[in-house]
């Protein structure tokens, strides 16, 4: 039994492996090509952006849910005795605020 290859197999396994060279090669130019490289670049970007979007959204989401749960009863009514004081210290706040941005200018 003999494993010797004919020189059409030899030329035939040379076509081939060029071939596969010649896709591979390919490939890596479009890897390597700037327009991919930015692409990619901005294929994680976005998924980076999108990724802390919704984990920001998340949290404000719960955050919200808490103020709301604290401010008002099951059934949806406002908890007045909470909601008050709230209320007057947002104002209280504002009117500082407001009191030296015109001491700034005047």
């Amino acid at each position: 039994m003999s494993n010797a290859r004919t020189p059409a197999q030899i030329e035939a396994d040379i076509v081939r492996r060029r071939e596969q060279l010649a896709v591979t090669l390919d490939e890596i130019g479009i890897r390597v090509h700037p327009k991919t490289i930015i692409g990619d670049a901005k294929a994680r970007v976005v998924s980076t952006v999108d990724q802390t979007a919704g984990r920001a959204y998340d949290a404000v989401h719960r955050c919200v849910d808490g103020a709301k749960a604290k401010l008002t009863h099951e059934d949806g009514a406002p908890r007045l005795e909470r909601v008050v004081p709230v209320a007057l210290a947002v104002v209280g706040v504002v009117g500082l605020l407001a009191l030296s941005s015109r001491r700034r200018r005047g």
